[in-house]
């Protein structure tokens, strides 16, 4: 079964992609594998492989100055800010300043063609702009999260430093290969440990 995955099922594991919480929403409950007996959810990590290929494909097709990407989790800080300059594009590590989306006459305004958020009910400002302005929401999403406004849901452990480096690796090799950036995995040579936050 691990053959047909991006990485080996071990290392989705050993960076705890699976690890959701003991809250799941009801828009969370198809990416959900099984409740451990302690009452935490677990992820489907082949429901988070195929839809990092799917976001890939996606995002592959918008220019790379057009992608936005945010996070105001400090574990995803490095994650975005290494995504953004391998793929090219820009990035809000913490606080998205209000009207950034929406407000032409300030001088910080930029107009992305699609969003990327880390976690959207922390990155709310972001996804309620992005939602105003009609522009596509990508969204690493926690089975504690909602999807509403969420355009394309990446089912993953949005909080965990590891989780995140790793899914913010896959996610830019994924869009090198498919822009023909690179032909094949092994011509990406950044480590999931690059885009990780160090303590």
């Amino acid at each position: 079964m691990d053959e047909d995955l991006l990485v080996p099922r071990r290392v989705y594991e050993e960076h705890q992609v699976h690890i959701g919480t003991k809250v799941k929403t009801k828009d969370m409950l198809r990416f959900v594998d099984h409740v451990r007996n302690d009452g935490l959810y677990i992820i489907d990590v082949r429901k988070t492989d195929e839809r990092i290929r799917v976001a890939g494909k996606f995002l592959a097709r918008f220019p790379p100055d057009k992608i936005l990407v945010v996070s105001q989790r400090i574990y995803g800080h490095r994650p975005i800010e290494m995504f953004a300059k391998v793929v090219g594009a820009k990035a809000i590590p913490g606080r998205m300043i209000p009207g950034t989306l929406t407000n032409p006459s300030l001088p910080h305004f930029i107009e992305p063609e699609v969003i990327i958020l880390t976690d959207p009910a922390v990155d709310q400002q972001a996804l309620r702009e992005a939602a105003r302005m009609r522009i596509p929401i990508v969204a690493i999403v926690d089975v504690n999260n909602r999807l509403s406004f969420v355009d394309l849901a990446i089912p993953a452990n949005n909080k965990g430093r590891k989780s995140l480096a790793l899914i913010y690796w896959l996610l830019a090799r994924e869009i090198l290969k498919n822009r023909g950036d690179i032909k094949d995995y092994s011509e990406f040579t950044y480590k999931p440990e690059d885009f990780e936050t160090v303590l």
